[in-house]
């Protein structure tokens, strides 16, 4: 699989991970494994997609990050798309279990909200072929969207067929032990329409993921929004910029209060010279932001 993987040995691997980690300042002492409830990780949507697996595997322990989403359909340097035969797949898996990196979650461009039945049963084809990619890879979860409402077709027949849409892919997911992570994104991603879709369905494996988006904070307020949501939370959540005005604070803080435990995604696209040094950033800013919710929980 030489497309995929770099001539690197485990070894080689392994000595240049620990190395580079002991010259950053990451918080992680070598004889103390940390082991906290919300981790953070990256989604490759943007920062990551021209990094491969070896890359990934390299750059994400040296920035003290060990979780990663990768983007699927859209030809990203890492390459683990539908194409991928059995041995190919065994191969990833292999790849990142034997790494300090957990492949946490595939995240595909599905879109359950479309008015045309064959437009639509070809994104539930197609999402349920990403869950098989996901369980042959070693992934947990696959992330999906609801995603739009569409002129001449009422809210509520939307809504009801997101849900039913998500309800199929999670019975597949099910049989393979995998979760559907229906992310709030696009004009039906608003959380108050997320909780409307999630009364509606029946799989336990669906669940809502966080986009932190400024929709959230629309109407009642980000803490109304996020309570309404807040116990059908998938394990996975995308953050972007820390940087930016988004109520992360207050996020981290809702979050802990809620006993949430899972990766925290972030999906950054803003240009930075380097990225590694950018991910450091964004993981200091995040472990502040966690530090202060814990002690608000005291």
């Amino acid at each position: 699989m030489t497309d995929i993987f770099a001539n690197t040995s485990r070894r080689q691997f392994l000595a240049g991970t620990l190395a580079a980690a002991g010259a950053c300042s990451l918080g992680f002492a070598a004889d103390k494994k940390p082991a906290p409830k919300i981790r953070l990780g990256l989604a490759t949507y943007t920062w990551g997609k021209d990094w491969d697996i070896p890359t990934l595997i390299k750059n994400l322990p040296r920035a003290g990050v060990f979780g990663v989403e990768l983007r699927t359909s859209l030809k990203w340097a890492h390459k683990v798309e539908l194409n991928l035969n059995a041995k190919q797949r065994a191969e990833v898996k292999k790849r990142f279990a034997d790494s300090p990196v957990e492949l946490v979650a595939l995240a595909c461009s599905e879109r359950m909200d479309s008015p045309d039945p064959a437009k639509l049963k070809k994104a539930i084809v197609s999402a349920k072929a990403h869950i098989k990619l996901s369980h042959d890879v070693g992934s947990k979860s696959l992330r999906i969207f609801p995603n739009t409402f569409h002129k001449n077709v009422p809210r509520e027949k939307t809504i009801a067929q997101i849900a039913r849409a998500a309800d199929e892919i999670g019975a597949y997911a099910a049989k393979l032990g995998q979760q559907v992570d229906l992310e709030a994104h696009g004009p039906a991603g608003e959380l108050p329409t997320m909780a409307a879709i999630m009364k509606l369905v029946k799989q336990p494996t669906v669940r809502v993921r966080l986009n932190s988006d400024s929709r959230d904070i629309k109407g009642k307020g980000f803490d109304a929004n996020f309570n309404m949501v807040k116990n059908h939370l998938a394990k996975t959540i995308h953050i972007h910029n820390l940087k930016s005005d988004f109520p992360y604070q207050r996020q981290c803080e809702l979050l802990v209060a809620s006993g949430w435990e899972g990766w925290v995604l972030m999906e950054n696209s803003n240009k930075v010279p380097d990225r590694v040094e950018a991910i450091i950033e964004q993981r200091k800013i995040w472990e502040t932001l966690m530090a202060n919710a814990t002690k608000a929980q005291k």
